[in-house]
Formats: C-alpha cells, structure tokens, sequence
C-alpha cells in the first residue's frame, strides 16, 4: 500500500505505547490511523479532577530520574515533575487478627515497617540475590529458570520465608510493587519485575527512587498532548475485532468498519490481544492459561486540606487487613484540597471490587479514619476498578504466571507477518512502568521502519 502517499499504518490502542508509536511514525512520513476501544486516550493512565483544576492519577502516576524517556517526552510535551510529598511519620496496622483493634496503630519515623528488623533484612537480601541473578534482556534464559518459572511466589514464602514478620510482610510488599498476588506470579516473574524496574530499593524509594515524582497535573496529559498531534487521526469508540493480513497488507477490523495499512502496531495487554481474531493465527499466544490480571483498585480520599501534616504525618501507611493495603498523600501541589490514595491490591482486590460503590466508599474512608483519627469526613471518594476494566484487564501489568516467560518470552517483541507488538508488557525495561511503554514504542518505529 505504499505509494506516493507514503506508507501507513494502524495502531491499535492510545495509552501511551500507542501514542509514542503511532506520533513517531506520523512522523517519519506514515499515514497513521489510532483506533481506541474507549471514549477516551490514555490506557492505564487516567485523571480524576478531584476539585476543580485539581486532577490526581487513577492509573499510572509515578516517576523517577532514570525514566529517562519518559522525562524527555514530559519535557517535549511541556510537562512538569512535581515530588511526591513524604515528611512526615508513617503509620502501620500490621496485626492480622481480625479481632485486633485497627485504632491501635504504630506511628513510626521514615517507611521501614515495625517488624523483626533481620527477617525483613533477610527477605530483601533473598530477593536481592533472585534480582541480581536474572538475566535482564532474556528472563528465560537464566540460570536455573526452568524451575523458577515453574514456582509461584507463594510458594516460595511457604519454602523460604520462616519468620512470621517475613512472611506477613511478604505479600504486601508484592502487593505494593507488582500489583500481585502471591499466587498469581512465577518466581521468575517477581525477580525479573524487579530487576527490570531497578532493583529492589529503586523500585521501592519515593525520595531518589522510582516514585520520586508525579506529573504536574496528572499523568493523561502525556496521551491527551500526543493526541492532540495526531487529529481525526484518533478514532475513539473502536474495539479491534479481528487483525487479518495477505501478502500485501494488513486488515484491522471494528464495529464501524475496516482499516487497511502496510503495517499495523498492537499496543495492548496480552490478554486483551488474544481476544482478537487472527488471521493467520498466532504461532504463539500472547498470554498462557496462568497469566493474571494486575490486581489494582486505586481508591482517591478527598479531604478539606491535607490535615494529617498538621498532626506530623505524610499519608502514607501499610494495612495488613485492607482493604486498603497501603495510603500515600497525593494531594495536589496547590494545596487546595488533601487526597489520600489508597491501594487495593492482590487478593484484597477481587474482595473490594464485588463491594457496592457504598460499600466500598464507607470502608475505605472507615479505615482511612482508623490509621488518621484526625480526618473528617471525606468530602469525595473515587474508585477506579482496574482488575475489571474490560480495555485493560488489570493494572499495573499483566501478572505473568508459571510457566509464562519460559513459553512466551522468547517471542515477546517478535513480529507476527504485518504486525508488530508494543505495550509495557513487551519492554524488558522498565515492565509495568510507563517508561516500560514508551521504549517499546521506540523499539516498534525502529522496526517498522527498518522492514521499509
């Protein structure tokens, strides 16, 4: 289909991998064509406007200096890093029986949990040495990989983890980085998801780490700005049904018509992809009987004002009970109002998710006013399920199960004819982050153009 018309090329999804991909081939002189399932760009970056003019990120929202890429897109686009707020004492209510009272929270200087400092110390160096064993580029290809990928996380605590305080600790520290279950996830999975993020401590660090900072303003902007490049170009309101190719092109099918092109990019989560009807068939699924959904639900507390830094507080806090397993203040720079983000994550997700709306609201604000007897009611609640959106299918990332990465790795990124794979979820850097996202959208230009 190339002619004097120049090349084109169908992408399909507009969260940030599609976008990246489908401007910088608009770019190099192909006609392009975004198709978006929702009535909105962004994928698994949204913004809530919590007050007016005070926006705050249901998806996606952290950054740190060696997102390199992301920085330098943010600064193309006229974006802005704004720190995430973490003075303060943090408070944890890490007794897991039920009957336990949750007022009786433990105020503690800095993050580090009130746990048996050497179990925790032993839990991070075992992970450390799983980390620094994984082969960075090829998961599949590290030492001893076969029985790593066949070994969940869970039961890999059962074996290693001898200390109550580690294994307590354990699936909320899981639960905070990857999103996951214990269960849900290989061996494998766990370390290669830490390595690739920067290791432990990066991954784990606000202050020097990977959640450093937020965007000013909130984390859409990247896919709203690129949008705003690319028009008509942008056709929301379009699932992708089937991706037929022949010799000579390719054919993207939707409910309101089909989208031929010389090349298509598919920049979605694998178990969205293997919805999709191809023809021919992939040689390969995109994701196995045991890949998961991202166990995330992102609950906004909106308050008055931050009030909790008046009490010598940050928001931030670890739950062991839920249904919010973690808090942090992401309360917007301009100090208009206070937001409390609460995370629901692993299995704790699926329970909160099957909640009325009211039921949700009532126990995420009750718990809210357990761990900060200071706060007043809340004067707004928004709830972003993740794990059942039907155009994401879980958030951060998908949760590779056993046996993924030893039977999908190798073709992760490997072209299938016409069409090319982009997301978070094929970039071995950065997996799950939106720094993962926007490499594999410059991967995927370099090779479309490198094919002519």
């Amino acid at each position: 289909m190339s002619g004097r018309t120049g090349p084109s090329a169908v992408v399909v999804g507009a969260g940030i991998a599609g976008l990246t991909a489908a401007t910088g081939l608009a770019a190099r002189g192909y006609r392009v064509t975004v198709l978006e399932a929702r009535d909105r760009v962004g994928g698994r970056t949204h913004g809530i406007e919590a007050a007016p003019g005070a926006w705050v990120d249901a998806g996606a929202a952290y950054l740190g200096d060696r997102h390199t890429e992301l920085l330098a897109l943010m600064a193309e686009l006229g974006l802005k890093t704004t720190p995430t707020t973490m003075l303060g004492a943090s408070r944890f209510a890490l007794d897991p029986d039920p009957s336990a009272d949750p007022g009786r929270a433990a105020t503690r200087d800095g993050r580090f949990p009130p746990l048996n400092a050497v179990a925790l110390g032993d839990l991070f160096e075992q992970l450390a040495e799983l980390t620094a064993a994984v082969h960075p580029e090829a998961p599949w290809l590290t030492p001893d990989a076969e029985r790593l990928d066949a070994l969940t996380a869970a039961d890999w605590a059962e074996q290693q983890l001898r200390h109550p305080d580690a294994r307590l600790f354990f699936p909320l520290f899981l639960g905070e980085m990857t999103a996951a279950d214990p269960a849900d996830v290989s061996v494998l999975h766990l370390a290669f998801y830490l390595r690739s993020g920067g290791g432990l401590r990066y991954l784990n660090a606000f202050a020097g780490g990977a959640q450093q900072d937020r965007i000013a303003g909130g984390a859409h902007q990247v896919c709203e700005r690129l949008a705003e490049r690319l028009g008509p170009r942008v056709r929301l309101g379009e699932p992708v049904r089937a991706v037929h190719q022949d010799a000579d092109a390719v054919t993207v099918d939707t409910a309101h018509g089909s989208h031929r092109a010389d090349v298509a990019v598919l920049a979605l989560p694998p178990l969205l992809a293997d919805a999709i009807d191809f023809r021919p068939g992939l040689p390969v699924p995109r994701a196995g009987d045991r890949t998961a959904r991202g166990c995330a639900v992102k609950v906004h507390l909106v308050y008055p004002e931050p009030v909790w830094r008046d009490h010598g507080l940050s928001g931030w806090s670890v739950n062991a009970r839920g249904p919010l397993l973690s808090t942090v203040d992401d309360s917007p720079a301009e100090g208009r109002i206070g937001v409390l983000t609460g995370f629901v994550t692993g299995a704790e997700a699926h329970r909160f998710a099957a909640l009325t709306a009211r039921q949700q609201r009532a126990a995420a604000a009750e718990q809210a006013a357990q761990l900060f007897p200071m706060l007043p009611e809340p004067i707004d609640c928004h709830v972003t399920d993740w794990l059942n959106d039907p155009y994401s299918k879980g958030c951060y990332a998908a949760l590779l199960g056993p046996g993924d990465w030893s039977r999908l790795g190798p073709t992760l990124t490997t072209p299938h004819g016409r069409v090319h794979w982009a997301g978070t979820e094929t970039s071995t850097a950065y997996f799950g982050l939106m720094e993962g996202a926007i490499r594999s959208a410059h991967r995927v230009v370099a090779e479309v153009l490198a094919r002519g």
